[in-house]
């Protein structure tokens, strides 16, 4: 009777175990995309490897769907825009956005000390190389990549819906990674049409628009994430197969090149092309 006690007492404090629930993002807006994205172990995302300095360099660019904004902070600082702004749909993946924006910062600040310390213990009293001799020119603030806070924002926006173009705002670059299968399945082949019409627009002349299309077998696996997408999924008379041409012959892109060849390490599933388009 004292055992049975026991036992009883024993299932009694056990924690109930609640399953786990499977995020449901409508747009694509999942929270550490980025982070699932990318094969453990390497520092950044594939895509970046891909991309060329002088699409980017002194440049004027939007990062479309810039979720989390991990690339559009990675793309300011590795390559040097002028200027960038990331927009997403998601108020939320905006503000992770400039937190990472600031963990970013506050890191190389971080660095810059670790650097500072080091070079006193060898001797070198903090003195480091000129600018002129090692190439690199530090922003006056206290990390080396303070200069990212006027270089890199964001906003929240939907730009089929709600983003009208200003007059005379065109861009030098255009990203545009793995949101048009959302725009699709949200807006149907109306919204994808306004997407590639808003982006031709907003580009300058010999702009360059970088596209990565999601595969329509990804749209098979989440066509049923909302009642919206269901119907549109049925609905739908335009494929990703069809996308070059249409943005080609349609909307009036001049040339185009796909830069998928050298693209790995990214996690299986996401082996997708991305193309490069000039207007």
């Amino acid at each position: 009777m004292e055992a049975a006690n026991k036992t009883h007492q024993n299932d009694t404090v056990q924690p109930h175990k609640r399953k786990k629930q499977k995020e449901v993002a409508i747009f694509g807006n999942y929270r550490n995309y980025y982070t699932y994205r990318i094969d453990q172990g390497l520092e950044e995302d594939p895509r970046i490897k891909v991309m060329r300095k002088e699409w980017f360099e002194g440049k004027n660019c939007l990062d479309i769907g810039c979720n989390s904004g991990l690339i559009t902070v990675t793309v300011a600082k590795k390559f040097g825009c002028e200027k960038i702004l990331g927009i997403d749909i998601d108020s939320a993946r905006v503000q992770d956005a400039y937190w990472n924006l600031r963990r970013i910062v506050k890191m190389s600040e971080k660095k810059k000390d670790q650097t500072v310390d080091k070079s006193k213990d060898d001797g070198t009293n903090g003195v480091t190389e000129p600018p002129e001799k090692t190439g690199r020119v530090e922003s006056s603030g206290d990390s080396p990549d303070s200069y990212l806070f006027d270089r890199v924002s964001f906003q929240k926006d939907n730009i089929v819906l709600d983003w009208s173009i200003p007059g005379n705002k065109v861009y030098d670059t255009i990203l545009c990674l793995s949101v048009t299968k959302w725009i699709h399945l949200n807006w149907g082949d109306e919204g994808l049409i306004t997407l590639f019409s808003k982006v031709w627009r907003l580009l300058k002349p010999g702009g360059v628009f970088i596209l990565e299309p999601q595969p329509w077998k990804s749209y098979i696996s989440n066509r049923q994430v909302s009642e919206v997408a269901s119907t549109n999924y049925k609905n739908l008379k335009i494929f990703p197969d069809q996308f070059q041409d249409i943005l080609l012959d349609k909307i009036g892109f001049r040339e185009i090149e796909n830069l998928s060849s050298s693209l790995s390490g990214s996690k299986t599933g996401f082996n997708r092309p991305i193309l490069a388009l000039w207007k």
